[in-house]
């Protein structure tokens, strides 16, 4: 794990330099309000690592116009993400908003709709966020497209009784519901629904609860942040030795935290949209790079800020540099390209991610835990979405 306190200070001083660089009338304005203390913290900083890089590699600059990054830390909660939404729209008077979490964007949209900001979503991967604003894009992902395929997965290896075990949060509630409405469709039944806290869990009492249910499969979605302590009292809870197949969305086993896991991960089951080891010439330019910038490895929250950052600046090519808020999300909408996860693109009527998910599984090489690609779900839309 990186020195955050050192890693948060090198991001700031980047924004810095963007500002000192930036005129005033000559500047495209993007407004990134991001968990860089709390709870929450690794993943902003990740994300806004994954936009730096981005930046590093494309210039300062897009179609003649300056690219200033103002920084804002919600110190992971939603009260304060949405005042400092507020105020980089009324103050700053910002061009474009990065966000965030759900907690920052749910209660952000009506006066982003009002002040027709773009925002591009990079962290919130609840499915209700895109729907509250017609200026809402989203790069990072939905729970629900994971989780749903991940049900039918498990059904099909004749897997047919499981407990959920989610974060009581939006995102968390998603992906059970999603998970759960699955797996029951296909056949599957779900024996007991566990809730765990999202500050400073201690989720022991629930993987007993999870040992004494015996399932044939377990259903976990936590916050990457805490996916090391998960894996700790699994192990000590002896849920390692129980016969039970360890199975959520890509959180569970972030390409960040995974090194420090341990070997009990080996064999778990993710579905998700990125995997540091997925085998394209893309990724390896970029998780490479991305290494030699942030002192770490590439996980899918640096991938979300990298493909955030593109989507604005090829949206800006679009408009000759305009910002106006009306062109702007048009431009992005409808938007598709290569990314280090793969190919992907922004639903031209929704806003919405699509890309591929795919079923990993942790596995040793080169003496490293890493997240294996098996079996590829192409163009996957939100089935919510694509329900209406």
């Amino acid at each position: 794990m990186p020195n955050r306190s050192l890693f948060s200070a090198a991001i700031f001083a980047f924004s810095t330099i963007a500002t000192a660089s930036a005129g005033a009338q000559d500047a495209v304005k993007i407004g990134m309000v991001m968990p860089l203390t709390g709870p929450l913290a690794a993943a902003g900083q990740q994300v806004l690592a994954g936009a730096r890089l981005y930046m590093k590699q494309h210039g300062d600059s897009v179609a003649g116009k300056k690219i200033k990054l103002i920084l804002r830390d919600d110190a992971s909660s939603g009260e304060t993400g949405k005042r400092l939404i507020q105020e980089l729209i009324v103050n700053d008077k910002v061009d474009v908003i990065g966000g965030g979490l759900t907690a920052d964007l749910l209660p952000s949209a009506g006066i982003i709709t009002e002040a027709q900001k773009p925002t591009v979503i990079m962290i919130s991967s609840t499915t209700a966020v895109v729907e509250k604003s017609p200026f809402f894009v989203r790069t990072s992902c939905t729970l629900a497209q994971s989780s749903a395929i991940l049900a039918d997965w498990t059904m099909k290896q004749g897997l047919g009784k499981a407990v959920t075990l989610v974060t009581e949060f939006a995102p968390g509630l998603e992906a059970e519901e999603s998970f759960t409405n699955n797996y029951r469709a296909a056949g599957g039944q779900v024996t007991e629904a566990i809730r765990v806290p999202l500050r400073n869990p201690d989720f022991a009492p629930f993987l007993q609860r999870v040992k004494e249910a015996a399932p044939q499969a377990l259903f976990v979605f936590v916050p990457s942040t805490q996916a090391a302590t998960f894996a700790k009292q699994f192990v000590e809870r002896g849920l390692d030795r129980a016969g039970i197949m360890l199975t959520g969305p890509g959180d569970l086993t972030d390409d960040e935290a995974l090194p420090n896991m341990g070997d009990a991960m080996l064999g778990t089951i993710t579905a998700h949209f990125y995997s540091a080891a997925h085998p394209s010439a893309f990724n390896t330019t970029f998780s490479g790079a991305y290494r030699k910038e942030a002192k770490d490895g590439a996980n899918f929250m640096a991938v979300s800020g990298f493909d955030g950052m593109h989507v604005i600046y090829e949206a800006l090519k679009k408009t000759a540099g305009s910002v106006d808020g009306k062109g702007l999300i048009a431009a992005m909408k409808g938007m598709a390209w290569e990314s280090p996860r793969g190919p992907m693109s922004i639903d031209r009527s929704t806003g919405e991610v699509v890309h591929n998910i795919y079923i990993r599984k942790v596995e040793k090489a080169g003496g490293e835990l890493r997240n294996v690609e098996f079996e590829t779900f192409k163009n996957v839309r939100d089935p919510r979405v694509a329900a209406r």
